[in-house]
């Protein structure tokens, strides 16, 4: 993920949202919540636990648990060297954190919110997610680019596949299929999760893809990329469906597949795109968000339909520094939350 170490915390309201009809109804997300939970570290991926109410926010050396209705911390989890990306699975009772300073994962009791196990990875582990088909947790390694499979009731090591490029974010379908951006190469990945290969590659449009989300059911894949533009495509062909435009910016990406929207977090212009998808092949806009410049990241709770964004106040300038190691504003971390 882009500009990994920024603030973040985040939680989610008490109301859910009503549920569109199939074709594309007035939506009208806006700010409903404000969240100022502290903390002057850095942050990168968010996750929702929207059936245990449970919000998990990386935050470079420690992971914050909050609950996700009150915004009350839960719990916070020490010892995570560059943490990144966070996968839940709530069958098993564990959650996975990528940690991408020394090269690990660290497996996480979800009712202790203990750490009991360390498994070493790949070089710069980035994306990460657990596939309920093969029972595997995947990491996607921004410096060896490859792909770490492990075992995730055993937390052994099963496997490594060669991505030939820097993957960013990934889904799973839930059936046995991954799918991973290639940001280098502009490409999206599709993985068998059990048999570790690499079974399509399909080229993007847009450049430099980032955010990725999954409409499991219609089999498409929303992938975020930059020149403000969305790549919408069958996850089974690879065929293109559309092409929508988005903010600048843009990082992460999220479906939800009660209400058939698709969201778009663009950090450069500070706004978050809405789409209605009407059917797997017609998509309309529905709003162009304000939200905050820097709110790149985002998480999207399927309960109560609400989006969540996080950004802080940048620190002025420093001559020769370059933009990714800018700096921000002490206590100026916000969570911004987005309903119907």
């Amino acid at each position: 993920m882009k500009h990994i170490y920024a603030f973040a915390a985040l939680t989610l309201g008490l109301v859910a949202a009503p549920v569109l009809a199939a074709s594309a109804a007035p939506v009208a997300y806006h700010l409903v919540q404000t969240f100022k939970p502290g903390g002057d570290t850095g942050w990168d991926y968010l996750t929702v636990d929207a059936e245990a109410r449970r919000f998990y926010i990386s935050r470079g050396t420690h992971m914050q648990v909050l609950d996700a209705d009150t915004g009350k911390l839960i719990g916070d989890i020490p010892s995570l060297s560059g943490v990144h990306g966070i996968a839940l699975a709530p069958p098993l009772g564990r959650g996975f954190t990528s940690n991408g300073r020394d090269n690990t994962v660290s497996i996480i009791d979800l009712k202790t919110l203990k750490t009991v196990g360390t498994v070493a990875v790949g070089n710069r582990p980035d994306a990460i997610l657990y596939d309920a088909a093969s029972k595997r947790v995947f990491t996607f390694n921004g410096g060896s680019n490859d792909s770490t499979a492990i075992d995730a009731v055993t937390g052994k090591v099963v496997g490594t596949i060669p991505l030939g490029g820097r993957p960013e974010f990934a889904v799973a379908d839930g059936k046995g299929m991954l799918y991973d951006n290639i940001e280098d190469k502009s490409e999206i990945v599709a993985i068998d999760s059990k048999t570790l290969t690499i079974k399509s590659r399909w080229p993007l449009s847009g450049e430099g893809p980032s955010g990725l989300a999954i409409d499991a059911k219609n089999r498409r894949l929303f992938a975020v990329c930059g020149g403000q533009k969305m790549v919408i495509l069958n996850a089974d062909t690879g065929a293109v469906a559309a092409t929508p435009t988005i903010g600048g910016g843009p990082d992460a990406a999220g479906f939800d597949p009660q209400t058939n929207l698709a969201f778009s977090s663009n950090g450069e212009d500070g706004t978050l795109t809405v789409l209605h998808e009407d059917t797997p092949d017609k998509f309309t806009a529905i709003q162009t968000v304000p939200t905050q410049a820097g709110a790149r990241t985002m998480a999207l709770d399927t309960k109560t339909h609400r989006v969540f964004v996080v950004t802080a106040k940048t620190a002025p300038a420093v001559p020769g520094e370059p933009r990714w190691r800018r700096s921000y504003l002490p206590g100026t971390f916000v969570v911004l939350v987005y309903g119907q």
